[in-house]
């Protein structure tokens, strides 16, 4: 007979079922779900650190709040592993992140103890007002909490929702999960104020505000308010850096040890029935109970499977990424520019900055997860004659589309957007893919939008960049660089807006305009159309905007354009050059344009490539499109000569 490493955990169907937990059983039971959750993430990948530090919080939460019927709004959510474990999906975890699988986000559509599809930050505490503001509406009397973590308490939009929080005459609750780091060091002025509060108290501390505030608990006969009161009061005794809260005239209680499941529970039971909002301040250790995610946290934030070993990992080398050559391009181009600055919204290695900070530190530039502010200064900088690089991925640039429109592209102000994980993303999801970029930017006067297909035109694409004197954007997939055929169609003529590049001369009248990496599936689809005894032209965009003249122009001489991007297809590069077309006039008799993009649909977690197959853009997809089409239009010249 063989004994379960997670006995404990083995008997937890659902929340109901820590009620009747010891304590040392719960401190068992947190074990054990760490333990399953490493197990788990070294064969899936997925976020590691983040949910190793949050487990004896999660259990806390669900043995005193009924999540199936209360609020728990998450902000970014990538720390939501335990609370699904502890909910019931425990054995779809083999799934985590796949296709049809468990999504490594909260999700409504997945459990009732979801409350959002989430995966940005800065989103909680507002959306949580909501609920609460909802509740006081319609007289209900379900409890609200708002777990903030990560550092996404520095982002604006919640510092806006604590403004508004006296809408609320009710119970609101706010977890501050501080673990000092966002995915790195969580940089900027609040950071450091948390810091001292951290400081300032030793656990013997906390303990003796725990029985504090168990001795303020309020009893039969006894008026909350009174007992509230006293309950405040012992607090601010202890905890006097509470001040930047209590201004806004926001309760607020701790720090508190996020690893102390039995005084997490009894602070919880304290404030569950406020009757007003407060914010609770825990600081946990991000990666703790697994040696390497806590002693590299950064490293671990997110992962791809990796081998355990005891206590060590080994991850299995990946090959190079548009990341990797990203990185080493930048530092080569501020090496041979002073005026090159960086900026990142709390990413510096998730955006390929890492190397570039360690040799230009006075030059690079982490605003925290604050991107409408990168933009922002980037825009300062640019006006006094620097070149800032703004590095985000794509997905969150979207939230400072409003100051790239004023504050940069209004300016004309040469300021560089370096666009990672562009494109869709694989196994992060719906809330994670870049597919609104193209869309976004091309609307706005004099940007240029370039999207290199391989190393070289990376290089290339910033070099150009540092030259402009107007806005311009790059975007690069999550996805690696291709060697082979790749580079040597890049290889073809200046890399130059509006000019792509030729790069398969084909006979037949129809050409295949790829834009980006996936220009490989366009050479691959163009080698089986040959086998077809089809030839088309396979063409190297280079830019989303302005569209190279070329391709309208083929239109006009009669010719097939089949646009591939990894985009939506609405507003994207292939709407683009539809618009393009349109403005110049009637085309030829069998001029028309064919645009494969991702269609109007948000795209689940998935492989990459898969998620480029299911969107029509396999290779197999792209040929039958054209042989398709070749029928039809020889099936139409068949009837004109009857």
């Amino acid at each position: 007979m063989v004994l379960s490493m997670t006995p404990l955990l083995d008997h937890i169907q659902g929340p109901a079922d820590l009620k009747d937990l010891s304590a040392e059983q719960l401190e068992a039971l947190a074990e054990e779900v760490r333990q399953f959750i490493t197990a788990s993430v070294s064969q899936t990948g997925g976020h590691l650190a983040s949910n190793l530090g949050v487990v004896e919080l999660t259990i806390a939460m669900h043995r005193v709040f009924d999540f199936a019927r209360d609020r728990l709004v998450w902000d970014v959510g990538h720390q939501c592993y335990a609370h699904k474990i502890l909910t019931g999906r425990r054995d779809v975890f083999a799934n985590l992140r796949q296709a049809d699988g468990l999504s490594g986000f909260p999700d409504p559509e997945e459990s009732p103890y979801d409350a959002f599809r989430v995966g940005h930050a800065g989103t909680s505490i507002a959306t949580a007002l909501g609920l609460a503001l909802g509740a006081q509406h319609r007289g209900t009397d379900e409890r609200v909490v708002a777990f903030v973590g990560d550092a996404s308490i520095v982002n604006g939009t919640n510092f806006e929702a604590l403004n508004n929080l006296g809408l609320v005459r009710r119970q609101l609750l706010i977890v501050l999960n501080d673990n000092s780091m966002a995915i790195d060091v969580t940089p900027g002025a609040m950071a450091h104020y948390l810091a001292r509060v951290r400081l300032s108290h030793t656990y013997e501390d906390l303990r003796k505000t725990t029985q504090s505030i168990l001795d303020h608990l309020p009893v039969i006969g006894r008026p909350m308010g009174e007992a509230l009161e006293n309950f405040k009061k012992t607090i601010r005794m202890q905890i006097s850096p509470s001040r930047l809260f209590e201004s806004l005239n926001i309760p607020y209680f701790g720090p508190v040890d996020g690893h102390d499941i039995i005084s997490l529970i009894e602070l919880f039971q304290a404030l569950s029935d406020l009757d007003r909002p407060a914010l609770l301040h825990v600081y946990t250790r991000k990666g703790k109970g697994f040696g390497p995610a806590d002693t590299d946290p950064c490293r671990f934030h997110s992962t791809g499977p990796f081998e355990i070993r005891g206590q060590s990992v080994e991850v299995a080398p990946g090959p190079r990424s548009f990341t990797a050559a990203f990185s080493d391009a930048i530092v080569d181009v501020a090496r041979a520019d002073d005026r090159v600055v960086a900026i990142t919204a709390a990413m510096p290695d998730g955006t390929g900055l890492t190397a570039f900070r360690e040799a230009f530190p006075d030059r690079f530039y982490d605003v925290g997860i604050a991107e409408s502010a990168a933009v922002d200064l980037a825009a300062g900088l640019a006006r006094k004659g620097l070149r800032p690089f703004v590095c985000i991925y794509s997905t969150f640039l979207q939230r400072g589309f409003d100051h790239i429109f004023q504050e940069v592209a209004l300016q004309g102000l040469p300021v560089i957007f370096c666009i990672d994980r562009a494109g869709l993303v694989g196994s992060d999801g719906p809330t994670h893919h870049g597919l609104m970029d193209i869309g976004f930017l091309r609307m706005l006067p004099s940007m240029v939008i370039a999207a290199p297909a391989c190393e070289s035109e990376m290089r290339q694409a910033l070099m150009l960049a540092v030259r402009s004197e107007t806005p311009i954007a790059i975007r690069y997939p999550r996805d690696v660089v291709r060697n082979g055929r790749i580079d040597a169609a890049c290889e073809v003529g200046p890399f130059e807006p509006p000019h792509g590049r030729i790069v398969r001369q084909g006979r037949d009248p129809i050409v295949l305009a790829a834009l980006g990496p996936v220009l490989d599936r366009a050479l691959d689809a163009a080698d089986r159309l040959e086998e077809h005894g089809v030839s088309v032209t396979v063409f190297n965009a280079r830019f989303a905007k302005p569209v190279d003249p070329a391709l309208p122009e083929a239109v006009a001489a009669g010719k097939t354009v089949v646009t591939l991007e990894d985009h939506y297809r609405i507003g994207g590069f292939g709407s683009a050059v539809l618009e393009t077309v349109a403005a110049g006039g009637p085309a030829g008799a069998d001029g028309r344009v064919l645009c494969l993009g991702v269609p109007d649909t948000f795209v689940p977690a998935a492989e990459r490539a898969s998620q480029l197959d299911a969107a029509g853009m396999s290779v197999e997809a792209v040929v039958q499109i054209v042989l398709a089409h070749c029928d039809a239009a020889h099936k139409s010249r068949f009837k004109q000569t009857l």
